[in-house]
């Protein structure tokens, strides 16, 4: 998954419209988007969407409340079309883990396999920034996301154009994902819909730095997201080759292999150029039409 478009879980013509926008996956958000008064009345217009929600499209994940209002969020919208929830505010392995017993009991109660329901921790404090490699490794957890505009309040970060006051935090939180064995983390999103040519600067440094995919708040993030996290023609040519020849190296008992650019190549650069086709493979019907282009 590339793009991840928030969606408020209290606009039924927006859940409608968010199916159609590009985005690989939808947070349908049950958090900050909803006032407290309209909790209720929004899981039970998720609830009804999702169940009416057709096998295509998007993957579609839940943002729930922190605490125990989590736990009526999920029993409201668990079921088979949900791809998973993602935590706000998870400031603990043992949150996690709470919220990972009530979604086992609600699992049971309908039938669906038990862990079924991945959990992504949104990490919004600096406590939980701190936890990330304990968190990381708490049960049901898929990936890590960080939540930044609540984190850079807290801290009193303003952000200058090349991000890097919160370069620490990000990479600490991929060290943390690689660490807990779990997939890459996914970009905080940029608040600022309408400055696209620094959303594709921000972005591309994301991926530098090790994360698959971002956020987006504004269905016009979507293509520019999708194209930095989708490997190029030349990358995936490179990457086919290189793996190509590695393994036929392997399979005739040769040395060392030099790649085409003149470095040295082993298991470590090639499990990168395979992760490159893994994605590819995921993303077009034919890897090799898009070599060609």
């Amino acid at each position: 998954m590339r793009s991840y478009l928030y969606v408020p879980g209290d606009a039924p013509a927006k859940l409608d419209k968010a199916l159609d926008r590009g985005a690989d996956a939808l947070i349908v958000d049950l958090e900050d988007a909803v006032p407290l008064a309209g909790k209720a009345r929004a899981r039970a217009i998720v609830a009804a969407w999702l169940a009416d929600l057709p096998a295509a499209g998007p993957a579609v994940w839940v943002r729930v409340n922190p605490g125990p209002a989590g736990f009526d969020d999920v029993r409201a919208v668990v079921g088979p079309r949900l791809a998973g929830v993602c935590l706000a505010k998870a400031g603990s392995a043992a949150e996690v883990a709470a919220l990972g017993t009530v979604l086992a009991a609600v699992e049971e109660e309908r039938g669906l396999p038990v862990g079924a329901v991945p959990v992504v921790p949104l990490l919004e404090t600096a406590t939980a920034v701190l936890d990330a490699a304990q968190i990381a490794r708490a049960p049901r957890v898929a990936r890590l996301q960080i939540g930044e505009a609540d984190l850079r309040a807290e801290l009193g970060v303003t952000l200058g154009p090349d991000e890097r006051e919160l370069l620490f935090v990000r990479s600490q939180v991929v060290l943390a994902s690689a660490a807990a064995g779990i997939a890459a983390p996914v970009a905080s999103v940029s608040t600022d819909y309408r400055d696209l040519p620094a959303l594709r600067a921000s972005t591309v440094a994301f991926r530098r730095l090790g994360f698959v995919g971002r956020a987006c708040i504004h269905p016009a993030q979507i293509p520019v997201v999708n194209e930095v996290f989708t490997p190029s023609a030349v990358e995936i040519a490179v990457a086919a080759d290189l793996v190509e020849r590695f393994d036929a190296a392997v399979s005739s008992g040769a040395g060392v292999l030099v790649g085409a650019d003149g470095r040295m190549v082993d298991a470590a650069v090639v499990r990168a150029a395979r992760r490159v086709l893994d994605l590819a493979g995921q993303l077009f019907d034919d890897p090799e039409d898009v070599v060609q282009l």
